[in-house]
């Protein structure tokens, strides 16, 4: 069972994105679980979503939050600061992040590999949301998608125009284009 664990904000589209993500892997045959956590329910209040994804035949009877995530998507970087985003990641987790930052320009662990893709600039792109408040979460889960092969970018696809509520073509083509222009870490270890 591979655990995800997402780091957004209200009106960013973390829930969703869970929901896409697990619709994705559904459609591969994979058993899928999908919901969120949130306390103050206001746009801009700190939000955190899961995903569990297990193999066929694979039935996931755990039921709680995700506590050690295989791996995290952080859909605000601001969240870090106040956020222990990288709380209970596994070694050799992914952590995919929106920003435009290289991501050896990131103090990150050794020990987790890392992709960036600047999610924000291709929602905004795309008409996701506006300038100030873009809708992030089909962009995310396209560099997701390419960093961790736990989803075809087929399947992804298919996904959004299942779940997303508007423009469903031009959330699709963010997810396609996050896909094609995530950055990876330079891997420093081998044994990860």
């Amino acid at each position: 069972m591979i655990e995800i664990r997402m780091h957004g904000r209200g009106g960013q589209g973390a829930v969703v994105a869970s929901k896409i993500l697990a619709d994705a892997a559904f459609r591969e045959g994979k058993h899928v679980q999908a919901y969120p956590q949130f306390g103050v329910e206001r746009r801009g209040a700190p939000v955190t979503a899961f995903a569990r994804i297990g193999e066929e035949g694979e039935t996931l009877f755990v039921r709680s939050e995700v506590y050690e995530p295989d791996h995290v998507v952080i859909l605000d970087p601001t969240l870090m600061l106040s956020v222990d985003v990288l709380k209970g990641l596994k070694k050799g987790g992914w952590i995919v992040l929106n920003t435009p930052q290289d991501p050896e320009e990131l103090d990150f662990p050794e020990d987790y590999r890392v992709a960036t893709v600047d999610a924000a600039s291709i929602a905004i792109k795309y008409r996701l949301g506006s300038k100030t408040q873009p809708i992030v979460n089909t962009a995310i889960l396209g560099a997701f998608a390419r960093a961790t092969g736990l989803v075809s970018l087929e399947s992804l696809k298919e996904a959004i125009y299942n779940f997303a509520p508007v423009k469903k073509e031009e959330n699709v083509k963010a997810a396609e284009e996050a896909y094609h222009s995530v950055k990876f870490r330079k891997e420093v270890r081998q044994n990860v």
